[in-house]
């Protein structure tokens, strides 16, 4: 590869880490304060299940979600911020629901009770 073939790819790798462009980052590499919050339980070409764990104060940093069932295991209060604005929300335990894509958003846990979620992700293209 030329030299300047090597630096563009090296410039853009470094401005993707950055998050310049629109490219979010997905539930499983978000963490918060360097710790990761979700791990994954299963993935092959059709789901990804995730099981995501938020103890008081503790949030996710700014992600994006593709087409998602969520299901919550341990329910609390937070406040997630998303191109709609900032609003605190409560979810209790067994709830669940049906996600369309979400472009970004991030959420924080302001209860007094640790928050867990088992989110199944769409890993492909919704039929019409």
């Amino acid at each position: 590869m030329s030299y300047v073939k090597c630096l563009a790819a090296s410039i853009i790798g470094v401005l993707l880490s950055f998050n310049v462009f629109s490219a979010e980052r997905d539930a499983l590499s978000a963490g918060w304060n360097g710790e990761k919050r979700c791990e994954n339980l299963h993935e092959d070409d059709y789901i990804r299940v995730l099981r995501c764990t938020f103890p008081p104060t503790i949030g996710h940093e700014r992600h994006a979600h593709p087409a998602s069932f969520l299901y919550v295991l341990n329910g609390g209060n937070g406040q997630v911020t998303d191109a709609n604005g900032t609003r605190n929300f409560e979810v209790t335990t067994d709830q669940y629901r049906l996600n369309k894509p979400v472009e970004w958003h991030e959420a924080v846990n302001t209860g007094d009770t640790t928050m867990r979620y088992l989110i199944i992700e769409q890993k492909y293209p919704a039929q019409q």
